[in-house]
């Protein structure tokens, strides 16, 4: 890649070493590059993480403050110029190629905060080649997996009315189930992976939110989870959202209902909605254990002692069906560890 550009005649400066969970000390550390060399784009070459910190340190190269503080806690807009942004996918699950989102996480104060910042950050350009993503890792891989399932159902599972949106994401939902499968099996199918990244890219591109309140707790308490033991960012989803949808399942039943049978195949004849509905959650989760998710937070590093840090450092969302109290947040957590 340095090679091509430098052929074509373009200046390039490194900025290797960017990690999973990209830190602030990270952040700082591209934003001196960027600035000192008047980096005019960022070309993100990677997975999410990748993605998210160039998007970070493109709002932030020429931040007159303290980004974290700015973006990251005051969650305040960019008012200052920034670096546009160009990615090639290695990895696919976030939709960071397609949004304006970056995830920065500070170890010293266990937070792991996104900031969805509007379109005048979204990536330029993206170049999405499934062959690309043939060496990844199994564990790696099938983390990308279940992050574009829970992107879908943090919006899907919301409102009451009969949107379009939800139509779409049932669509999406089956097609990665489908291709998932194979996807395990046989790693190296492109046609399977390249549904996959697809379907990653309008999970989170804005569309599916379209008359959606959205939910987003599971995302909110996997990335607590991950400021405190920096697991995989998808991993830290699947551990907690079925020990999560099953507490909620009472609060919005007639979603959950749709999404066994749409979704998952669910016969409802002769079964009372709630049976419906748990059946959907066992199937779901029993292709969860087939694809070889991490099912167990303690699995991750989470420990008993961190529980109330982990409820603590989670933001409450109030899109979703139900609204969370810390000491819920503290009994899913103990589900998810049994």
């Amino acid at each position: 890649m340095t090679a091509i550009l430098q052929a074509c005649g373009k200046t390039v400066i490194e900025d290797p070493g960017v990690m999973p969970n990209p830190t602030v000390e990270k952040l700082y550390e591209g934003c001196r590059l960027a600035k000192d060399n008047a980096v005019d784009l960022i070309l993100a070459v990677g997975g999410g993480s990748v993605c998210d910190y160039a998007k970070a340190v493109s709002v932030s190269a020429y931040c007159n403050e303290d980004p974290w503080e700015k973006y990251y806690l005051r969650m305040e807009d960019v008012d200052n110029p920034i670096i546009p942004v160009g990615c090639v996918l290695t990895m696919v699950g976030t939709g960071s190629e397609m949004n304006g989102g970056s995830v920065i996480t500070n170890h010293a104060q266990k937070r792991k905060i996104g900031h969805v910042f509007g379109d005048n950050v979204f990536p330029k350009f993206a170049i999405l080649n499934p062959e690309y993503t043939f060496t990844l890792p199994a564990y790696q891989m099938v983390a990308g997996f279940f992050d574009i399932m829970s992107h879908i159902l943090e919006q899907y599972f919301s409102g009451e009315d009969d949107n379009t949106s939800d139509y779409i994401a049932e669509g999406l939902l089956r097609s990665l189930i489908h291709s998932s499968r194979i996807a395990v099996k046989t790693p190296n199918d492109y046609e399977a992976r390249s549904n996959i990244m697809w379907i990653a890219t309008w999970a989170l591109n804005t569309l599916i939110a379209m008359g959606k309140s959205t939910d987003w707790m599971v995302h909110m308490i996997g990335q607590s989870i991950g400021a405190y033991t920096d697991a995989t960012h998808g991993m830290t989803l699947s551990a907690i959202s079925i020990p999560y949808y099953r507490h909620i399942c009472p609060y919005g039943l007639a979603k959950f209902k749709r999404y066994a049978i749409h979704v998952w195949d669910v016969d409802p004849a002769g079964k009372t909605d709630e049976q419906v509905a748990a059946e959907g959650l066992d199937r779901m989760e029993a292709w969860m254990k087939e694809i070889g998710l991490v099912m167990n937070i303690t699995e991750l590093g989470v420990t008993e002692d961190m529980l109330d840090g982990i409820a603590d450092g989670s933001f409450i969302m109030e899109g979703g069906y139900h609204t969370l109290t810390h000491d819920e947040i503290v009994q899913i957590l103990k589900e998810s560890a049994k």
